[in-house]
């Protein structure tokens, strides 16, 4: 739903201002904002939680916020069929009413999050994003970092805006992007969020708070902007920056990857619809690892006659000692 200048008429004004007073940099080290919260957790603004049922009012549902709040729950649902007790994962928001409200409708990021979103309009106070709720979130002129056009996808950061707490978005990454010492160890699998190529390959952000870099021999083919994938920590230099790894550092044992490869194929029923000839993209998707890793193993197990290769994907060769004992047990 595009929101209109009236809309945002009554707030916009102080919205910008605090927006402005939100513009320093941001200091020190960036907590994770990947994970959801927990009943027992305090409950913010802008954040997926899982709140109780508090009370249902007429057909009003009133859900416990911790230290006596109760926050309303937005109609989406028939909430005849909430009661008290029942645990729901939701989104709290500040609605116009300047009031913390929840919905059970999730959007694509939240608080603390980058995301790749959609300007579905540009007005007088700002370009506004499809994120997956009924209205639309505001990334005001100043937060832009280039003019933003109708149509267009950018890669944005999501925060509350220090007066009134209300939700909008910056393109201006580098002030939510943490300087601090990485806290990341080698071989630690991340979320990586792909901003856009670089000429040593691309550019990523690692679980919401730092730059790493993913190099083309890593096994980044055909990555695109926007793109979420899983990745490791390959090393974290002495100057703070983070080499990133799609598959296990060290291109995996072969031997070790290749019993992975062998118990997919027996939960499988002993056939998997890849090959070497694979989609790189299939491949990591399925594995996690590159495909030339993939094609080592390959070679490795038919070598090894463990399998046979099909042209429409790779079998499992029976064991022929493990054929035999179940023969002499069928006699």
């Amino acid at each position: 739903m595009v929101l209109q200048d009236v809309q945002w008429g009554t707030w916009s004004a102080s919205l910008l201002s605090s927006v402005l007073m939100s513009s320093s940099k941001v200091a020190g080290d960036l907590g994770r904002s990947t994970g959801k919260m927990r009943i027992t957790e305090l409950v913010e603004t802008g954040k997926v939680t899982t709140l109780r049922v508090a009370r249902v009012e007429d057909d009003t549902v009133f859900l416990d916020g911790g230290g006596g709040e109760e926050i309303r729950l937005r109609r989406g649902k028939d909430l005849r069929f909430f009661s008290p007790g029942q645990e729901l994962e939701v989104f709290v928001f500040i609605d116009d009413s300047d009031a913390r409200v929840a919905t059970t409708t999730l959007p694509r990021a939240q608080a603390g999050q980058f995301a790749w979103l959609k300007v579905v309009s540009v007005t007088s106070v700002g370009a506004f994003l499809e994120w997956g709720l009924v209205k639309d979130l505001l990334v005001p002129y100043r937060e832009q970092q280039h003019p933003m056009e109708a149509g267009r996808s950018y890669l944005v950061h999501i925060y509350a805006a220090a007066r009134g707490g209300r939700l909008v978005a910056s393109s201006r990454l580098e002030r939510f992007i943490s300087d601090g010492r990485p806290p990341f160890e080698p071989g630690q699998a991340v979320e990586l969020l792909i901003a856009g190529p670089t000429d040593l390959g691309y550019k990523a952000i690692v679980e919401h708070t730092h730059w790493g870099l993913l190099y083309r021999n890593e096994g980044a083919e055909q990555l695109g902007a926007g793109q979420k994938v899983n990745g490791f920590i390959k090393q974290v230099r002495p100057d703070g920056k983070i080499d990133l790894s799609l598959h296990r550092p060290g291109d995996l044992p072969i031997g070790d990857f290749a019993g992975e490869v062998l118990a997919a194929l027996q939960e499988a029923g002993g056939f998997l619809a890849l090959t070497d000839k694979s989609p790189p993209r299939a491949i990591r998707d399925r594995f996690g690892v590159s495909k030339k890793v993939f094609k080592k193993t390959l070679g490795n197990l038919y070598r090894r006659r463990l399998v046979a290769l099909e042209q429409d994907g790779i079998r499992l060769v029976a064991d022929k000692k493990s054929t035999a004992d179940s023969g002499q047990g069928e006699g």
